[in-house]
Parts: structure tokens; C-alpha cells; sequence
């Protein structure tokens, strides 16, 4: 398990851009190979500036009961080169993507390898379903399984290994990302009035959004979040931006973005709906051209913790922790909303932790990749409808 890992974090997956992703896959493929996993390398059509994207695909057991293991290879960018070279000292295995989650990948594999020798899967059958870019929104990847019709609404549950350090992620976000852009007219700073401010215009239009961002923050969800601080909806306005030709010179052009996080409670096409209407209102007050441009808008998603899939998933952590899983809502957005849209139960549990995660010392401790392999094997005999 070590051995493999070591290698995935080897190959610089950093999305974006998305470096090297079909030899991270083909690094994923060999591995399923040698597992005797049936592996399937299913190559996409080329988007932005992914390189050689790509969905790793295998199935190991025969039974009805259908399991999806879900996971990405990408990786968000390093803080230094020295990431992708792996570190093995006091029981981790330090470097990027380890614990986020190129850590969580292995133990799926190895932990249905086990499921396979103890005899368990006499009645469940595990796909994987490894993608490419989740870092960015994973439509290209994830999108593909869905269009393609290679996700089977009758499957039992779905599991994905991301960093929740031992809880259990039953919820998630939503998000919503905008690009807006204003125009004005360029003229040099000696004939400014010459000139129309797009810079200006962006300002008044982002002021009504910043409005709203500290409104949101007093709108609670009544999911369990591990700090009740976290509980607000969230909305942050420029997080990045960019204005004009030069100091001296009237920006012509100008945008910023807007990246909501809205909670399970609210619905993804109001808040779009609200968004985009006090922007072109704000528009309108300043005289200004606004073109929106979304490049994000992802559903939120929940699973009962009292779903049989979730108690099942309870179950098989307490038999190998000792002690029952909390329950928590996802800080962010989940890939298990793909799987939750056809109706499949779906859930993360990993054995990586969140508060190193695209961090510079990011790690997973080879204690919790063991652990979490044994609950997924659990799991996969186990879940049932």
C-alpha cells in the first residue's frame, strides 16, 4: 500500500492545470491490473488544459448488490516541487495528494483485495471509478460518467475516500462560480474624462454581493458542522480579480469572481436566481455592462444518517475503530452528488484529515490507510438497500 502510494505522489497531478493525468492514470491502471481488477482506461476528449484526462475504471466481485468506490487522482497545485517526492517517516506518508486523495484510492483498492480473499463478496460487486479532475469541478470526469450512462441508478451505495479524518460525510454544499466582466473605455490618465471606468462599475457592482456575503453568514444550517461558527451559508466576492492596462491608464476592461458555498437547505437554482439578479440590478444603477459568465453551479447534497447505508457505514467503522463515526456536513461540495442525483445513497469516509489537506506538510498516516481499507471492505459485503 505504501509502495503504490509512493508512486501516485510521484507524478505531479496538479489540476489546475492538470499535469500529468494520464500517467497518474496509467500508474492506477497497472495497479488494478496486478489486482486481477479488470481495469478499463477510459480516455476523454481533451477540455482546457487537462492533459490527457482520463477515467480509471475496474470491478472486482460477481454478486447483485452494486458498490461504487469513487475517488480522484488530481491534485490541487504544491506550495514546492518537493512535494511530489514522498516522504516515509513515523507511520506517514508525507506529500501532496497523500491524504487528499491518493492515499484514500489505495485503500480502496487493497481494502477490496481483502474483501475478495476473505471471501465477502459473494453477494456485492465493487466498481471503481477514478477521475480526473475533481479539483475543478470534475464535470469533464464525473460528467462523463454520468452522460454515458455509466453509473447504474440501481446501485446500493456509493463511498468516496476524501479526507474527513474519521467522520462521516453525509452532506455537502452546493457552489456556484461566477465570472463577472465589465467594459468601459480605455484613455490615458492626462484625458481620464475621456474615458469610461470599468473598474468603477465592478466595485458598485460587487458592493450589493459583499452586502449579501455577511447577511448569509447569520443563515444556519441544521446539519451537524464541527464548529458552529461554520455553520453560515458562504458567499465570497473577488477572490479574485483583475482591472485595466496600466496604472495610467482608464481601465477598459475589468472582472472579479464570486464563489458561493450554500448549505443543504437551500436550492441551487434560487440562489443562482438571486445572484445573477443583484448583479444585473447593481448593473443597471451604475450604467454599467455586466456579463456574467458561470463556471460552477453544483447541487447540494444529503443522505439521511439514519439511511441503512449510512447505519451500515456506522457499523463497519465502530467494528474496526471501536468507537461509532460522527456524522458531519461536508464543508465544501462532494462528488457524491453525482451519484445522490440518480438516487444512489452516497457518503464519504476517509482516513486523511482536512486540516492538512493542500497543505505544505500534507500527510496520511499508514494506520488510518490500513483502518480505513478494513471498513471499506466491511462496507462492500454489507450494503445493502
Amino acid at each position: 500500500m505504501a509502495a503504490l502510494l509512493e508512486a501516485l505522489v510521484r507524478v505531479p497531478t496538479e489540476n489546475p492545470p492538470g499535469r500529468e493525468l494520464g500517467r497518474c492514470a496509467g500508474v492506477l491502471a497497472e495497479a488494478l491490473e496486478r489486482l486481477d481488477f479488470a481495469p478499463e482506461l477510459i480516455q476523454l476528449e481533451s477540455s482546457g488544459d487537462l492533459e490527457a484526462p482520463a477515467i480509471v475504471r475496474g470491478s472486482v466481485g460477481d454478486g447483485d448488490a452494486l458498490v461504487y468506490y469513487h475517488g480522484h487522482y488530481d491534485v490541487v497545485p504544491a506550495q514546492s516541487d518537493s512535494q511530489f517526492q514522498p516522504q516515509r517517516r513515523d507511520g506517514r506518508i508525507i506529500g501532496r495528494g497523500s491524504a487528499d486523495m491518493k492515499g484514500g484510492l489505495v485503500s480502496m483498492l487493497y481494502g477490496a483485495a481483502a474483501a475478495r480473499a476473505l471471501g465477502l463478496l459473494e453477494s456485492s460487486r465493487i466498481v471503481f471509478h477514478f477521475v480526473c479532475d475533481e479539483e475543478t469541478g470534475s464535470t469533464v470526469g464525473s460528467g462523463h460518467l454520468r452522460d454515458a450512462g455509466l453509473i447504474d441508478p440501481d446501485a446500493v451505495a456509493m463511498l468516496t475516500a476524501e479526507p474527513t479524518g474519521g467522520v462521516i460525510w453525509h452532506a455537502a454544499r452546493g457552489a456556484i462560480t461566477l465570472r463577472v466582466r465589465t467594459t468601459g473605455r480605455e484613455a490615458h490618465v492626462g484625458h481620464a474624462h475621456e474615458g469610461v471606468n470599468a473598474f468603477e462599475h465592478m466595485i458598485r457592482i460587487a458592493e450589493p454581493l459583499t452586502a449579501l456575503s455577511h447577511e448569509l453568514l447569520q443563515r444556519r444550517t441544521g446539519f451537524p458542522v464541527d464548529d458552529e461558527a461554520a455553520a453560515g451559508s458562504m458567499l465570497v466576492v473577488g477572490g479574485q480579480a483583475d482591472a485595466g492596462a496600466g496604472f495610467n491608464v482608464v481601465p477598459g476592461s475589468a472582472w472579479f469572481s464570486v464563489d458561493r458555498r450554500f448549505n443543504p437547505e437551500e436550492e441551487l437554482d434560487q440562489e443562482l436566481e438571486r445572484l445573477t439578479g443583484l448583479i444585473n440590478e447593481a448593473a443597471g444603477r451604475a450604467g454599467a455592462n455586466a456579463e456574467i459568465e458561470v463556471l460552477q453551479a453544483q447541487p447540494s447534497v444529503r443522505t439521511d444518517d439514519e439511511h441503512p447505508t449510512a447505519v451500515t457505514l456506522a457499523r463497519c467503522v465502530e467494528a474496526v475503530e471501536g468507537a461509532p463515526p460522527a456524522f458531519r456536513l461536508c464543508p465544501g461540495v462532494l462528488e457524491t452528488r453525482w451519484y445522490a442525483q440518480l438516487g444512489i445513497p452516497a457518503l464519504a469516509y476517509g482516513g486523511g484529515g482536512l486540516d492538512v489537506s493542500h497543505g505544505p506538510a500534507e500527510y496520511i498516516s499508514e494506520a488510518a490507510m490500513r483502518q480505513c481499507a478494513a471498513v471499506y471492505a466491511l462496507f462492500a459485503s454489507r450494503a445493502r438497500r
